[in-house]
């Protein structure tokens, strides 16, 4: 045998020797999959039971929805609960837990200014009980805490960005009229001809709005992101790739709008998050804060402040964009639901109305 065909074989069975010795990390179980398993997420199973409830305690469920429409916003809904279960497996790695009194306080927050009698019979028309809700309220904070820690915690904005903002944008706080910051969730009653937001979630009917209307308020009482929301299911082309910002409306363009639009806006607090309905169609108001006329500079009272936020809201919304597209990619997720779906071509599965 010639010295190139003795190194020839030598590097095949160096390759057969390490392709045959490395050891592979062991994959998580697969679980049994029934017609009652919508997803799997590494291992861990999400039920049609799991999402019903999540749906139930998210959506007013008393408007008549098809089936179809149903069917639609559950699947936009596993999805949500997908990237969850991800972010509890993080919690659980992390010692992430939300303590009993910060569960108290949001289910205080949740039933707030509504009589403790109504609220235990909206439970119950909603099949739902207090633990229920509870426990709902439970995963949402234990996820907003692994955002906390892996994407609030490590954003920075110095002094030196405040003020290299305010110099590369001196004229934008020149306030020549008096007017007010604004940003909004836009849900239209009617298809749009293409999708406006993340997730393409998309109020087709009367009864599909009403129903995200009263999703989106009920996250938003959890403590969700306005921003993040609007870019998930606002069906504003314009606003939504923004978070919702209209940025500073003038007051000679708010005494434009409609009454009832102008009204939300001049009647609610800096801060407060208001509905306004007409038509069928809805818009979830945000008074951001209100402006009046006048040259401002860093040491004009939330100035400061403001460009501290905006810039420290632009790097978060970016970095926990990254973040849970990273976390995601990373999963080994199989969703059963929207594959037996396709595999029907339209018509609805057994198993999973």
């Amino acid at each position: 045998m010639s010295l190139s065909c003795r190194y020839l074989l030598f590097i095949a069975l160096a390759a057969v020797c390490i392709g045959g010795c490395r050891s592979k990390p062991a994959a998580p179980p697969t679980p049994a999959v029934s017609a009652n398993t919508w997803a799997v997420v590494d291992g861990r199973t999400i039920t049609s039971d799991d999402v019903d409830k999540a749906y139930r305690r998210m959506h007013d469920t008393s408007p008549p929805l098809s089936d179809e429409e149903t069917l639609a916003a559950k699947l936009n809904l596993l999805n949500d609960l997908i990237t969850q279960d991800i972010l509890l497996a993080k919690a659980a790695g992390l010692k992430i837990e939300a303590s009993d009194t910060e569960i108290d306080n949001a289910y205080a927050e949740a039933k707030k200014n509504v009589p403790d009698d109504a609220f235990q019979q909206e439970l119950k028309r909603r099949n739902l009980t207090t633990a229920d809700m509870r426990d709902g309220l439970r995963r949402e904070l234990v996820t907003q805490k692994v955002i906390e820690r892996e994407v609030g915690s490590k954003i920075n904005v110095t002094d030196q960005d405040v003020s290299d903002f305010f110099n590369a944008n001196r004229a934008q706080f020149n306030i020549a009229e008096e007017g007010y910051h604004l940003a909004q969730i836009v849900i239209t009653p009617v298809r749009e001809a293409q999708a406006a937001n993340r997730t393409g979630d998309d109020a087709a009917t009367p009864q599909q709005a009403t129903a995200k209307v009263g999703m989106l308020m009920e996250r938003l009482k959890g403590g969700a992101s306005f921003q993040d929301l609007a870019m998930d299911y606002s069906e504003d082309p314009e606003s939504a790739p923004r978070g919702g910002d209209l940025g500073l409306v003038p007051m000679s363009r708010l005494k434009q709008a409609p009454p009832t639009l102008r009204d939300a806006v001049l009647k609610t607090a800096p801060g407060s998050v208001s509905v306004v309905s007409g038509g069928g169609a809805h818009t979830i108001l945000l008074v951001l804060s209100h402006e009046t006329q006048g040259q401002r500079d860093l040491s004009t009272p939330g100035v400061k402040e403001n460009i501290t936020q905006a810039l420290h809201d632009r790097r978060e919304q970016l970095l926990r964009a990254a973040y849970l597209t990273s976390v995601r990619s990373d999963a080994n997720v199989t969703n059963y639901a929207a594959r037996r779906i396709v595999d029907a071509q339209g018509k609805m599965p057994a198993g999973v109305k």
